[in-house]
């Protein structure tokens, strides 16, 4: 694996999965996400946080955990595969997981997770089909 990192973000490509993961930390908040080849190659290691936070955003959101005092923690799961996609991510988790319902509802929602809504979607077909 290859790795580009800054102060409150690290990047990874994994050359065995042509896969290309981020995730984005601080004190409070903790977001991984699916990006391109084109996003990770315009990386630069140490290059600033806010220029390399709004381009995660064009990625895939795959999980985020909350913990900002402006509320209780919580826990948003929206690809229960993110631990097999970015498996070198340290994650942290509040315990307080969003449940599946409330986390399709905001993908539908919210454009910011537009990009998880085919995803989100057959995960709910799929869940339908085996109950």
């Amino acid at each position: 694996m290859e790795f580009k990192t800054g102060s409150g973000w690290k990047a990874c490509y994994d050359k065995e999965r042509n896969l290309y993961t981020a995730e984005r930390k601080g004190p409070g908040y903790h977001h991984l996400y699916e990006i391109t080849k084109e996003i990770y190659d315009s990386l630069k290691d140490g290059a600033d946080d806010s220029e390399v936070y709004k381009l995660f955003d064009e990625g895939r959101h795959l999980y985020m955990d909350i913990d900002d005092r402006c509320g209780p923690p919580y826990t948003v799961v929206l690809d229960h595969d993110y631990a097999k996609l970015c498996p070198w991510a340290k994650v942290a988790s509040s315990e307080n997981v969003w449940p599946d319902e409330l986390t399709d509802a905001a993908v539908e929602l919210f454009e910011s997770e537009k990009n998880n809504r085919e995803q989100r979607r057959k995960a709910r077909e799929e869940r339908k089909n085996n109950n």
